[in-house]
């Protein structure tokens, strides 16, 4: 039986056809808008990136690739044995540039985001409450309309933030992609797993 291998159709789905292939691991050609493909003993799943560890831990996928930021967001029960050393990026605090961003304990910041777990766990370290406005996309122009004091979003380079009139104020986490596994799998079907974890390590390096 094939092992499954869970895929976000986003951000990192470039960087893992490249790994794979890298690694002499079979990876689907282009197969339109199919969302479970075979391809040699794999078989891919293609699903939106916040997917990927709910069908891992799950049992519905064996491994998948994610981004340490959606495994923060999730919690999910996973192992992670792999960082695959692509899709570098940060999870940060974002505000209107000049404003001079400092959240009020007398007040609620009001925060854009889709990353609501990890951003109030983020300001309730620093004993402050927020109210997380969950947005899926476009969130940088949130503080610029109104809806948000500020925003807690990826970046890679920045140039989205300045472009819409924000600047960094500090970071929650560090993000790259890392293959995660299936608790049951790892123990069920090791060999298969580990073969796949050694291959994939080598081709990263």
């Amino acid at each position: 039986m094939s092992l499954t291998v869970a895929l976000s159709k986003g951000k990192l789905l470039a960087g893992s056809d490249a790994l794979f292939r890298r690694a002499g691991l079979p990876f689907p050609n282009g197969e339109g808008r199919k969302l479970v493909v075979s391809a040699g003993e794999l078989r891919f799943l293609f699903v939106k990136d916040m997917d990927v560890p709910t069908y891992v831990e799950y049992g519905v996928a064996d491994c998948g690739v994610a981004g340490k930021d959606v495994l923060l967001e999730t919690g999910a029960d996973v192992l992670e044995p792999l960082d695959l050393g692509f899709g570098r990026c940060r999870v940060v605090v974002a505000s209107p540039a000049g404003s001079a961003f400092a959240p009020d304990r007398s007040a609620t910041t009001r925060v854009a985001s889709k990353y609501a777990k990890l951003a109030t766990a983020h300001f309730l370290e620093r004993g402050l409450g927020v109210e997380v406005v969950r947005l899926a996309g476009s969130v940088e122009i949130a503080p610029g309309l109104g809806l948000a004091d500020c925003i807690v979003d990826v970046v890679e380079t920045g140039r989205t933030l300045a472009e819409n009139g924000l600047e960094e104020v500090e970071t929650v986490a560090e993000s790259s992609a890392r293959l995660i596994v299936n608790r049951a799998s790892f123990h069920a079907r090791r060999a298969e797993v580990q073969g796949l974890v050694a291959r994939l390590e080598q081709a990263s390096r």
